[in-house]
């Protein structure tokens, strides 16, 4: 049994974090968040302590270590985007391992900066990228590993997940915090992908909004036009006012990848992965964290290239 505390309890991720800790075996010691809306907890681990504030959880650590000998082996991150850096680094100071909900980091020069705090660490670094260990990714993966034809694939990546006003008002909404739709709700759709057809050798922006954004991206062995967005009005079959609805599409060469089942399990088979030496490394996460800083960064172009089908209507309409 290993000890774990957990960093943004209160968050949307926090429960599926509790509950790989809790299925694997092991011990949420304390966690920490602003919030104390945390009663999620009482789910898992209802006689683990709870801080709203850094500094008394902080305390209360190095109080165990010193008066019962009891050391912390993880911390689970699932705090703002923003803020992963820096517990990140707290993990590592403390001789832990983190357990970070992506983006790692938003920032790939705060890449490098880990890894020289890691070497120094008896603690690791692993990121959850749980798409990686999706049965139907796994198989795509090792079917394009395994084709020596040489052929460059056609993807579309559609994604649109509807957010009410609250969004724009919390630090999803602050692109300096969370660093923008792409990093939000994109940066594990572009991880698998780069994961399974390579390293970018081009990449375009066509729409850059809060609220959705466009592009082209071009890997060793794919050509990927890309559109994210939190609108409601962008679902192709609008659902009723009280309805919520999801649309998540990834073609390849014209045929859809069917994984919309599977992910049940997946942040538990992401931490029985990392207790058995295998977790995904900072390193891992480096060309994901690349792709959302250079699209944050860049200047769109509007329709020109090869752009989504999806962005023809949207923007022919003026918006």
């Amino acid at each position: 049994m290993k000890n774990f505390v957990l960093i943004g309890s209160a968050g949307y991720i926090a429960h599926k974090h509790l509950g790989a800790i809790k299925d694997t075996g092991n011990e949420l010691i304390a966690s920490l968040d602003k919030s104390d809306s945390v009663g999620v907890i009482d789910s898992y681990f209802p006689q683990s302590h709870f801080f709203t504030e850094f500094e008394r959880f902080d305390r209360y650590l190095e109080k165990l270590k010193r008066e019962d000998g009891t050391s912390i082996d993880y911390v689970s991150i699932c705090s703002p985007n923003y803020l992963h850096d820096a517990h990140v680094r707290f993990a590592l100071r403390i001789g832990a391992t983190a357990v970070c909900e992506k983006p790692l980091v938003l920032n790939p020069w705060n890449i490098d900066a880990l890894q020289k705090i890691e070497d120094e660490s008896s603690g690791k670094v692993h990121c959850i990228l749980q798409l990686r260990l999706h049965p139907s990714i796994i198989a795509l993966k090792e079917k394009i590993d395994n084709d020596t034809s040489g052929k460059i694939h056609d993807i579309d990546l559609t994604y649109i997940t509807p957010r009410g006003r609250w969004y724009m008002v919390s630090w999803k909404g602050d692109i300096h915090k969370s660093g923008g739709v792409t990093t939000n709700i994109g940066v594990h759709f572009f991880d698998m992908l780069s994961w399974i057809f390579g390293p970018v050798t081009e990449s375009r922006v066509h729409l850059l909004e809060s609220k959705r954004a466009a592009g082209f991206l071009g890997l060793q062995k794919a050509r990927v036009r890309w559109f994210l967005s939190l609108n409601r009005e962008d679902l192709p079959n609008q659902p009723a006012e009280t309805e919520y609805q999801t649309h998540r599409s990834i073609t390849v060469d014209g045929t859809e990848l069917e994984f919309s089942g599977g992910f049940r399990d997946l942040h538990t088979e992401s931490y029985r992965q990392i207790l058995a030496g295998n977790g995904f490394s900072a390193q891992d996460a480096a060309a994901s964290v690349q792709i959302v800083s250079e699209i944050r960064n860049s200047q769109p172009s509007g329709l020109k290239g090869d752009y989504h089908p999806f962005l023809k209507n949207i923007m022919d309409n003026g918006e």
